[in-house]
């Protein structure tokens, strides 16, 4: 009995470390490296060291966004890349809803305009795959067509390319949240701030680990056609960069601004669509997991993402039964924890599920009991990923979908 007591305690340890190192130690041991090996130097830029600013395709995949496309394409003609150099192609791949009518009906007055559409509609990265053949620049941006960047978010980005080291860069992505939000809203807001935080030491650190598919920059050239069943497109092509020895840069000063989800329902159809296609990218990335070959990558991969997406996620619930199975025991054995450990660990667990539940009662509410916000979602993000794990198992994946719907 001492020896089940030993390797449960061992295990609920080991577990929970898992935890903590996943959502916190992370950060904590990466601001620290980066302290001791100090901050990287930012490149000069081409705005700076007098070398003429490359030419440019921003490429915008667009299925039905009819809606968002006059503001969009506003939106690209504001930025303040010099002129001429931005070239813009939209990819509307198959849509109904007179999206291909629209923009050629304004390459009248803008000459820098491609429109590519068919008939039959391909998927995201299908559409990208075949958008990338049209390219004849040395820098191509991605960015999707219900999200507005700021106006140097095009200059920002290339900036990067300066440094020969960058094979590509991610801009923020920024969740517009009003005072009044629901819950899933507000969560997703502080979980990107979170993250830009967490990127920003990334990239301090060696490389940022997954591009934000709402905006980030390649150079053309390194370029792989992605499998068109894939369904995290941007982070399959960053960290496939990022394999052949380029940093991908982060650059928080270019960002996508998005209004959240529309309700804890289209959050939970793209959290689950996320979390799959974060385990299919485990499976065809496994190569990144050899840290004798990949040194700072693998550490960071590992660190921030793999243990995120498929360890952390299934530790949840085995704490939580492990600590159940503690309280069955009668008691202390050779010196290990008394019975009272087990009960507040217990109650700490409980108040805070009980906590995230309060907040998914709140969350269509529109309450300011932001108390509540995070225990919600943090909960909510790991039990989608259970979802997407299931779903990655039945296979039979598809790189089309129905966008989550957004807040208006």
């Amino acid at each position: 009995m001492s020896m089940i007591y030993g390797i449960v305690s061992l295990t609920f340890v080991v577990l929970a470390f898992l935890v903590f190192y996943t959502y916190i130690g992370y950060g904590l041991l990466t601001w620290v490296l980066v302290k001791l090996r100090g901050r990287r130097k930012e490149p000069g830029g081409f705005s700076l060291a007098g070398t003429p600013w490359p030419d440019v395709t921003l490429i915008v995949p667009a299925y039905n966004e009819l809606d968002y496309l006059p503001q969009k394409l506003q939106n690209c003609l504001d930025q303040d890349y010099p002129a001429g150099r931005l070239h813009l192609l939209f990819v509307i791949e198959g849509s109904t809803d007179g999206s291909a009518a629209y923009l050629d009906s304004r390459k009248a007055d803008v000459p820098n305009l491609t429109v590519l559409s068919g008939n039959q509609r391909m998927g995201k990265v299908a559409a990208m795959n075949k958008a990338m053949r049209y390219v004849q620049t040395p820098i191509t941006v991605f960015t999707d067509a219900n999200t507005q960047l700021n106006k140097e978010a095009i200059s920002r980005l290339v900036n990067w390319f300066s440094d020969e080291e960058v094979g590509a860069v991610t801009g923020e992505k920024r969740i517009s949240v009003h005072s009044a939000e629901a819950a899933a809203g507000s969560g997703e807001g502080l979980y990107w701030r979170y993250e830009s935080f967490l990127k920003r030491l990334d990239a301090q650190l060696h490389t940022i680990v997954g591009a934000a598919g709402e905006l980030f920059a390649v150079r053309t050239n390194l370029y792989e056609p992605v499998e068109t069943d894939t369904l995290l497109d941007d982070f399959m092509i960053s960290l496939r960069i990022a394999g052949r020895g380029y940093r991908v840069a982060y650059a928080p000063d270019a960002y996508a601004l998005e209004r959240p989800s529309h309700s804890v329902s289209e959050e939970m159809k793209r959290k689950i669509r996320i979390a799959t296609g974060g385990f299919q990218s485990i499976w065809r990335l496994g190569h990144l997991l050899n840290i004798f070959q990949y040194g700072w990558l693998s550490f960071q991969y590992v660190s921030h993402r793999v243990l995120r997406w498929a360890v952390t996620p299934f530790c949840l619930p085995l704490l939580l039964l492990l600590n159940l199975f503690m309280l069955t025991q009668p008691g202390p054995l050779n010196g290990l924890p008394m019975p009272g450990f087990w009960w507040a660990l217990f109650g700490l667990q409980t108040i805070f599920y009980l906590t995230a539940y309060v907040g998914y009662l709140l969350e269509s509410r529109q309450t300011r009991w932001k108390l509540t916000f995070v225990p919600f979602y943090f909960v909510f993000m790991n039990w989608c990923v259970l979802l997407g794990f299931a779903r990655f198992r039945q296979g039979n994946l598809s790189g089309m979908w129905v966008k989550a719907q957004r807040a208006v």
